[in-house]
């Protein structure tokens, strides 16, 4: 689907600006951050297809996508440090990689006839892998571990958009109101601090 594929490069070119900025921000150099940006880009896409026996991966049956990613590391290199509030952009980039990927993970699991469970949990795999491979190379606790509403974001917008498709709406429809709505969602629960419950410890150092 063009539309799906036109998607998925600039996801994978905001994946990537996301961590060339982490790598930045990380005190990385060039091939650090060109690096960081290829794992997070292609990470996602890579565990999925290696679970669902989709071979050849993404990345290797296409190598321009390759080029996508660290052509947008070294831009993002060269540019970032003119953008002020970097860590706001960091965080519109990577949210706009994260639902982007749900999406495009819940369709090749799809296309391989997966049951809708597998389905939704391979648009969620897609969506976070890579950022959670960038943030343990950062050495830092992955922001899916963290309380921010991150996985949940793909979760939701996995199972919106497969909801969708069962009731049968218009794929191309289908696609950009999950997209919109996951989107908006991540937006959403930045901006007011959404987050889910923690568990710290302090309930249970009594039984000690």
């Amino acid at each position: 689907m063009e539309l799906l594929h036109t998607i998925y490069l600039i996801a994978i070119t905001a994946e990537a600006m996301s961590g060339a900025i982490m790598g930045m921000r990380r005190g990385m150099d060039l091939f650090g951050i060109c690096l960081l940006g290829t794992v997070t880009a292609l990470g996602g896409g890579t565990a999925r297809d290696v679970l669902l026996g989709h071979y050849p991966v993404g990345w290797i049956a296409h190598p321009e996508y390759l080029t996508f990613t660290i052509g947008a590391a070294i831009v993002t290199g060269f540019i970032a440090r003119h953008l002020h509030h970097l860590r706001m952009v960091f965080l519109l980039v990577d949210g706009l990689g994260l639902v982007a990927f749900t999406v495009i993970g819940c369709d090749v699991a799809m296309g391989m006839g997966a049951h809708p469970s597998i389905v939704v949990l391979a648009g969620v795999i897609t969506g976070i892998f890579g950022g959670l491979m960038r943030d343990v190379l950062c050495n830092q606790v992955p922001m899916v571990l963290q309380r921010e509403l991150y996985a949940t974001v793909a979760l939701f917008t996995g199972v919106f958009y497969v909801g969708m498709l069962w009731l049968e709406i218009n794929t191309t429809l289908a696609t950009l109101t999950a997209l919109g709505s996951g989107f908006l969602f991540r937006v959403l629960a930045m901006t007011f601090h959404w987050k889910l419950p923690d568990f710290n410890g302090k309930e249970i150092r009594g039984l000690d």
